[in-house]
């Protein structure tokens, strides 16, 4: 019998209160929207445990298309816990990292989606330059330029 083979990560999921905001904030970062569906139904609620639920559901792409993200407002049942604002060495869901070109070029765009830098902007080493900030919706979203030696 042939064992079981890890194919791939299909994609990360993020529940949020406004679907509309997040979708705009995760594409002032370079994530293309490739598609947007509700999905509701009992069927659904087999799989989350949920019952029957009533979900808005948008799937981001990264521009290589190697990764995704699924971003979910559920419209019913309510959210019952929210884990936005735990610190960073919270257990469970932390952040999701992406590496962009220009952090400098890159975080005044997001401050105007309302994004706060969590500490500050620091390199390690002459590898990245990093920080972690609060994004749309307070969800903690980490990004790091790669630093090429010249």
């Amino acid at each position: 019998m042939e064992q079981n083979q890890l194919i791939r990560m299909d994609n990360m999921g993020i529940v949020v209160a406004s679907l509309d905001n997040a979708i705009s904030f995760f594409t002032e970062i370079g994530l293309k929207l490739e598609g947007r569906a509700t999905i509701e139904g009992e069927w659904a609620g087999k799989v989350t445990g949920l019952g029957n639920q009533h979900v808005e559901v948008a799937m981001m792409v990264t521009p290589d298309g190697h990764s995704r993200l699924e971003i979910s407002q559920f419209l019913a049942p309510v959210t019952i816990s929210d884990h936005r604002e735990a610190p960073v060495n919270s257990l469970g869901y932390l952040r999701v990292m992406f590496t962009v070109s220009d952090i400098d070029e890159l975080l005044p765009r997001l401050q105007k989606h309302g994004a706060t830098l969590v500490g500050e902007v620091v390199q390690y080493e002459d590898v990245y330059k990093l920080c972690y900030i609060r994004g749309s919706e307070g969800l903690l979203i980490g990004v790091a330029q790669e630093l090429h030696k010249k």
